[in-house]
């Protein structure tokens, strides 16, 4: 009689999830929120260094005192740095490796006394 040989059982690794998905999107928010947020951070800052010059020609939605276009850019610089963390943001949570969860034992626990 003669003996069959036995392959070694090789463990299959566990897949790794595609990255697609999360590479689209964050290359979209970096394009639809990124680029916007530079742009009103530069904006912003422009304006509010403006509104410091003497004599300055200003118009800010047909008002040319210095304040409003201060705290215009003040106003634009805060919402282009809110505009430019979405796709850190987005990046950071889409493409990081997530730890296995531990399992929970498979013994019961013990009655509490």
């Amino acid at each position: 009689m003669e003996a069959t040989p036995v392959s070694p059982v090789i463990p299959e690794e566990p897949k790794k999830k595609s990255k697609t998905g999360a590479l689209i999107a964050t290359i979209a928010t970096a394009i639809l929120c990124g680029c916007p947020g530079l742009f009103a951070i530069c904006w912003g800052a422009l304006s509010a260094i403006v509104s410091f010059f003497p004599n300055a020609d200003i118009n800010i939605g047909g008002s040319s005192d210095p304040n409003t276009a201060f705290f215009v850019g003040v106003g634009a610089l805060c919402g282009g740095v809110v505009f430019v963390a979405i796709p850190i943001v987005v990046g950071i949570l889409t493409l990081r490796e997530k730890k296995p969860k531990a399992e929970a034992p498979a013994e019961p626990l013990p009655p509490a006394a």
